[in-house]
């Protein structure tokens, strides 16, 4: 890999990874325009913790409330009852099934779930649900003709039940196309969250999951020699610098805005790479052009 692949590679990690679109779909479709080989599933759960260490500084007081009220937790009963840590341990329970999953599918996860024909799928699918999740938000917010603005739920409702089936949603992500934070987000919109509550419980949520996969893949690559490190740490600094400006522009932009317009370009990009595809014009496969 050159240092101009990593830094475009990073750019993208760092600008779609908290976007609905799918920042996995993003590399292996920059990869295959380019005429690039794939970056692989390793390259992507590194620069992953450069967006997560965005992550952990954004949210940094939410973070060091929920892990000292979790420690305390679990030496004095009286902080059992609170709220930042019933958090520490829903963000727990909540990461179970996307380890499970990720430890049991690990060889389709870097070789057959890459396929683009999957990516474009997952595009558009998930889009689909992202964009039907959404409108029945709106209407909460919003009311009829004949019938009041609905209260949505905020974090202070979330418990073991809604942790886990946000875990699960969570768990969709390891198929490039379906996205961390749309699938976890429109979960939580589905539940009756809030659009604030629900993509700041994903954003939590994603820590431990993307930085147990990127350090599992950190001691993988070492033991190799498959992975071109210098560029690839390059790409994490600019994934981890491009991802905190886009994590301070989207919380601000899903209080008032619509996901629509993410869902129009999921679905296009997914119909535009369908015939790519069929033209011969890139592989379906990791390896960029069909030539």
């Amino acid at each position: 890999m050159s240092w101009f692949e990593s830094l475009i590679l990073g750019l993208v990690q760092g600008l779609t990874e908290f976007l609905p679109v799918s920042s996995s779909a993003h590399l292996r479709l920059t990869a295959a325009f380019s005429g690039w080989k794939d970056p692989g599933a390793a390259f992507t759960a590194i620069t992953q913790i450069g967006t997560e260490a965005a992550v952990l500084i954004y949210f940094r007081r939410d973070i060091g409330r929920i892990v000292s009220a979790w420690a305390r937790s679990l030496v004095s009963k009286k902080w059992r009852g609170d709220h930042d840590a019933q958090m520490g341990w829903l963000v727990i329970v909540g990461s179970i099934p996307i380890g499970v999953l990720g430890l049991l599918f690990k060889d389709q996860i870097e070789g057959p779930f890459r396929d683009l024909r999957i990516t474009a799928t997952m595009l558009i699918a998930i889009g689909v649900v992202i964009g039907v999740a959404d409108r029945l938000a709106a209407r909460d917010e919003t009311g009829g003709r004949h019938r009041a603005p609905k209260q949505r739920k905020t974090l202070e409702n979330l418990g073991v039940k809604d942790g886990l089936i946000y875990g699960i949603c969570q768990s969709m992500a390891l198929v490039p196309g379906v996205s961390r934070s749309g699938a976890t987000i429109s979960g939580g919109l589905f539940m009756g969250y809030k659009r604030e509550a629900a993509a700041r419980y994903s954003f939590l949520l994603a820590i431990p999951a993307v930085l147990a996969s990127g350090l599992f893949e950190v001691k993988d690559a070492m033991e190799s020699d498959h992975v071109s490190w210098g560029p690839t740490l390059f790409a994490t600094v600019i994934a981890f610098g491009s991802g905190y400006a886009v994590i301070a522009w989207f919380m601000k932009f899903i209080s008032t805005k619509s996901f629509m317009p993410f869902v129009w370009y999921r679905v296009a990009l997914g119909i535009v790479l369908f015939a790519l595809v069929s033209a011969d014009v890139v592989s379906p496969h990791a390896g960029g052009s069909a030539g």
